[in-house]
């Protein structure tokens, strides 16, 4: 399970950008082409963040969806799969433009007292 040592990089990172302050909310975006399965992070998010500064933050995951653009016609279609024919000139693989990101989008930091 990749997961789980992405997930713990995903909050040593969080933990080092909050300068020690406690992180109440982590947002990622996780592309559906990306081999990264949600479910999985959020399983290992709680036990990756225990005892850093984001233990007991909310994990937010948007789903990014494939999006894929023909070389040779430019039109673009939803991907279910990495690679695909167009649909519109019947060309061979489109190329990925979207989908296959891990990101962290966001953190919410507690507010100072």
């Amino acid at each position: 399970m990749h997961e789980l040592s992405i997930t713990r990089s995903v909050v040593a990172i969080v933990a080092e950008r909050s300068l020690g302050q406690r992180v109440t909310r982590v947002r990622l975006e996780i592309g559906c082409l990306s081999a990264i399965v949600p479910d999985a992070v959020r399983f290992c998010f709680d036990i990756c963040a225990a005892g850093t500064p984001a233990e007991g933050a909310a994990l937010e995951i948007v789903e990014i969806q494939g999006r894929g653009r023909c070389p040779a016609c430019g039109e673009e279609a939803v991907l279910t799969v990495p690679a695909g024919r167009c649909l519109a000139c019947g060309t061979g693989h489109l190329t990925v433009i979207a989908g296959q990101e891990l990101l962290i989008k966001e953190m919410e930091l507690e507010a100072c007292a």
